[in-house]
């Protein structure tokens, strides 16, 4: 994520920022161009165009319309195929909570370049499904099939996803890593499983056969747990479960490290090695596109940044950051991923 500044007084804001903390101008966010504009009488004057603030607004969204599009919602909105009734009001919180998670999975999707249909244009493109177990006391099941992406709005609610996450021996949990978690699933479907292809079987040799049935792995798995080694191969145990699942939690891991880098970059952070105790090595400093570069470059800062991340969190008294370990296999499976997403990258577009 870049850092943002107020168009009017250049103080930092955050991404989802609706005023300036320092003059209180009314802020949008301009997706094209990822800047914010001032806000005046419910419209920005972008480039002597007139935007309008999202209809969402009130629930949070900063985010400004295009007006040729005749909406009165923001593009990130055009992704969400379903979401709470309006009678709903538990609901239609907890769904501007995810929105804010939503926005920021789109925002790096459209950094890396990445295909960004809408199931509005085509059969089978991106679309969520945000629904509520809270208040309906049916469930909802994460999950992914066929370009949809359901995800269970209790999830935002903390003591929830903490209760989920000690049961299944989870050392993280996320709004945000259940979306980059199946947007995985989305993007393997569309990127790299193509029949015949060179990357299918690739991705077969790496991940394992997919065709492999996700029924008797799922009960496999529920039944017995993961292997007792499964550290030498997997970055979690829940990607033991079944190939598409470890693709997808190497996807996942794959927009972590990606996103934090850009962040820490954006922030100012400059790494040098030298200053690290009892390390005399070359100096690093962290970039802001790695597309071009091999992914051991990627692996090299990577391993400073969460290095120095992890020691803060511990300086408060808080679990690391980033808790996971990746050795030589699980390098070779995120290596593979970087170079899906380099290849599929296209000229910066824009959420439809």
């Amino acid at each position: 994520m870049r850092s943002f500044g107020c168009p009017r007084c250049r103080a930092a804001v955050s991404f989802e920022a609706l005023t300036c903390p320092v003059c209180g101008a009314r802020l949008g966010y301009h997706p094209p161009d990822a800047q914010f504009y001032v806000v005046q009488d419910k419209v920005a004057d972008v480039g002597g165009i007139a935007w309008s603030e999202c209809g969402n607004r009130s629930w949070g969204c900063n985010w400004l319309v295009d007006p040729v599009t005749g909406r009165s919602t923001c593009a990130a909105a055009t992704f969400v195929r379903k979401r709470p009734e309006a009678s709903d009001p538990v609901g239609l919180d907890k769904l501007a909570d995810t929105m804010q998670w939503l926005r920021r999975l789109l925002y790096q999707l459209q950094h890396l370049g990445l295909p960004m249909q809408t199931y509005r244009q085509k059969d089978g493109a991106l679309a969520f499904d945000l629904l509520s177990s809270i208040t309906s006391g049916q469930p909802v099941t994460i999950g992914h099939a066929n370009g949809v992406i359901q995800i269970d709005l209790a999830e935002s609610l903390d003591d929830q996803r903490e209760r989920l996450r000690i049961r299944l021996g989870e050392p993280y949990r996320t709004m945000l890593g259940h979306l980059r978690h199946e947007v995985g699933h989305y993007y393997q479907s569309i990127l790299v499983e193509q029949p015949g292809g060179a990357r299918l079987e690739q991705c077969r040799d790496l991940f394992g056969d997919e065709r492999t049935s996700y029924s008797d792995e799922i009960a496999r798995h529920y039944k017995f747990g993961a292997p007792q080694d499964w550290r030498e191969s997997y970055i979690s145990e829940y990607a033991t479960m079944h190939p598409w699942e470890d693709f997808a939690e190497c996807f996942a891991h794959y927009l972590h490290i990606s996103d934090t880098m850009e962040t820490a970059a954006a922030s100012g952070m400059m790494l040098s090695t030298q200053r690290i105790n009892d390390y005399a090595g070359p100096a690093i400093s962290p970039r802001f596109d790695y597309s071009a570069e091999p992914f051991e470059t990627v692996l090299s800062d990577w391993d400073w940044l969460q290095t120095f991340f992890n020691r803060i969190n511990r300086s408060m008294g808080k679990k690391d950051l980033y808790p996971f370990e990746i050795n030589d296999v699980v390098a070779r499976k995120l290596a593979f991923i970087h170079q899906v997403v380099a290849s599929a990258q296209s000229p910066v577009q824009q959420p439809a």
